[in-house]
């Protein structure tokens, strides 16, 4: 949408004593021109802790990424693709060697495929071209054939189940993530189906059937008796693997990756091209210094750096060992540095904002030089599990062109689910702090000049439940904040404010608003998306994304409406945590939103 149209019907006045800045239209129009918005993942430079800039803050964080590099527009050098949730996949194009970073994020929906559980690219029909094998609900393999080219593929749905000889459907438990290959080496593809006990079945193609797809035989259901065990025990698990001549020897080895695992495994194939050969014990990978992890690590192999040799990569899914401490750094990168040799080069090989998960943020002018601030907190710090962390990012930019800066984590008691809202409470031009959390209480936290003082540890508490998630808002247009506090209910909670604005008193009015309600996990923001001075209600949600509620009163009484779609078309998914601000200060409200990875979105139109 052109800046100039959207100006012509919007003219956006910021609450001046308001830090969640919600945001009002002033005239009035069709909320069909606010359907424009746009993902940006990029749109302005963020520094980490180390003050290294962040490629891609508003990815959207990673809490279990399942990467494969291919080579999807047969240019010749290695592009990505990762999954984080059910159905959708991220794609980066490999667009130049020899960058900073030569990855560019394209989307999140690589076309529109409804991919399940997992994915795998390979050329099922070897005409040359990648074809793409998913999930089909439930653990079933879905074949997308590519109809389109090397250079250009596009991919459509050929069977919604592969089947074996007899007709019957294949079975793949979607915890695991099958692979094809040719291990044998006579020109036929074998498709390879990792089970929970740790065997590894293994099918092999025999031709087409008139429809063109591919017919597999069952040749094994242990395949060279591989059975793969936990470190210390017979337990068995979740599993992924890969295949890859790692040790350039000319036959095809495998990583395998399962629930009970802390490493990553390599089987090595010690028979030939055309006799596999797997009878030797799996060990942790790298020899030297071995992968450790949460587990259940989602292996991916490159020549990275084009230098001749393969790289490896790692998604770690969390399996069984304590899966919060890889919340926030799982997406590794290992370099082979020398034949055989393999260095740790980051746990973040997608560099995002991050803060493990169940992301909340919030923004308001902390240090008072006029541009806003961004805090964002989490649900549980991944390293100390004792408590949920708030962190500061200090806008370092202008009103206009902002740079944020990781500055540091708030100073604040053991609490989990922490969720922040600024705005300015006692007058003084400095944006304050209120603080849900998990027990149902909200903390008063004075702004003494850009650090927070407690003024009250319970200044409103939800009548019932937990996760109070709150919102300053001027709900009833009488110049200063009342309260819509979220809940783990899904149900919200209205506190007036009775006193001013410059010295507050919260009144809990029972059932305003009953109809206003999510199945879980409610969190408010609003924006007067209709320009009818008044402000509706975006509901972030556990399950749900966002929930619209139109404000079918007025600006002094509101009352809304639940309407099936979004007026703003913005992604959203599990936890989301919605938050309207104009960030850059053109007069135009982003969006921006937390969610269960941990990290944030951004829209803007």
């Amino acid at each position: 949408m052109k800046m100039t149209r959207i100006l012509s019907f919007i003219a956006v006045s910021l609450m001046l004593i308001s830090g969640c800045r919600s945001l009002q239209q002033t005239d009035e129009s069709s909320t069909s021109d606010l359907t424009d918005y746009q993902q940006v993942v990029d749109p302005f430079p963020v520094y980490d802790a180390s003050d290294e800039l962040i490629t891609f803050p508003f990815l959207g964080g990673f809490n279990a990424p399942r990467p494969q590099f291919v080579d999807i527009d047969a240019d010749g050098d290695t592009d990505l693709f990762v999954q984080e949730n059910t159905g959708d996949l991220k794609y980066f194009e490999f667009t130049e060697q020899g960058s900073e970073f030569p990855l560019e994020w394209r989307t999140n929906k690589y076309q529109e495929l409804d991919i399940g559980e997992w994915f795998r690219f390979v050329d099922l029909d070897q005409d040359g071209d990648l074809d793409l094998l998913t999930e089909q609900p439930y653990s079933y393999i879905r074949y997308y054939r590519n109809e389109g080219t090397r250079e250009k593929a596009r991919f459509v749905l050929a069977v919604d189940s592969l089947r074996d000889v007899t007709g019957e459907a294949i079975f793949s438990d979607r915890q695991n993530i099958p692979n094809v290959t040719d291990i044998d080496n006579d020109g036929l593809l074998d498709l390879f189906i990792g089970r929970l006990d740790g065997t590894l079945t293994r099918y092999e193609s025999i031709g087409r059937d008139e429809r063109e797809i591919p017919r597999f035989e069952l040749v094994t259901e242990r395949f060279e008796d591989i059975e793969i065990v936990k470190q210390f025990g017979t337990m068995h698990g979740a599993n992924t693997m890969a295949f890859m001549d790692i040790d350039a020897d000319g036959d095809q080895d495998i990583f395998w990756g399962d629930f009970f695992e802390p490493s990553i495994l390599l089987l090595e194939n010690r028979g030939t091209p055309s006799s596999p050969d797997f009878k030797g014990e799996p060990r942790p990978f790298p020899a030297d210094d071995p992968v450790q992890t949460s587990g259940y690590n989602a292996p991916s192999l490159t020549d990275w750096g084009k230098d001749g040799d393969a790289d490896l990569f790692l998604g770690v899914l969390g399996g069984a060992y304590n899966a919060n401490q890889t919340l926030a750094e799982n997406f590794l990168f290992y370099e082979q540095q020398s034949p055989g040799q393999f260095r740790l080069q980051t746990k973040q090989f997608l560099k995002t904002l991050d803060v493990g998960n169940e992301s909340i943020p919030a923004t308001g002018d902390i240090d008072g030089d006029g541009d806003l601030d961004l805090l964002l907190a989490n649900k549980i710090d991944p390293i100390n599990r004792n408590t949920s962390i708030v962190y500061v990012f200090e806008n370092r930019g202008t009103e206009n062109t902002p740079e944020f800066h990781q500055k540091s984590t708030l100073n604040l008691p053991d609490a989990y689910h922490y969720a922040p809202d600024l705005a300015d409470l006692n007058g003084d031009g400095l944006d304050d702090l209120l603080l849900g959390s998990w027990r149902g209480g909200v903390a008063f936290y004075q702004n003494t000049g850009g650090s927070f003082d407690l003024v009250e540890e319970n200044i409103i508490e939800l009548p019932r439940g937990s996760n109070a998630v709150p919102e300053l808002v001027d709900l009833d247009a009488d110049g200063d904040l009342d309260v819509l506090l979220g809940s783990s209910g899904g149900t919200v909670s209205y506190f007036e404010n009775t006193g001013s604005a410059s010295d507050p008193e919260f009144q809990l009015v029972e059932d305003a608003f009953p109809n206003v309600e999510v199945g879980h996990r409610s969190n408010p923001a609003f924006f007067d998306v209709d320009g009818d001075g008044d402000l509706d209600l975006f509901l972030g949600s556990k399950v749900d994304g966002i929930v619209f509620f139109r404000n079918i009163g007025s600006p002094k009484k509101a009352a809304f409406k639940m309407e099936t779609e979004l007026p703003i078309s913005v992604e959203a998914t599990q936890f989301s945590a919605p938050h309207f601000a104009d960030l850059d200060g053109d007069g135009i409200p982003e969006f921006l939103s937390g969610n269960r990875e941990g990290g944030l979105i951004y829209f803007r139109p």
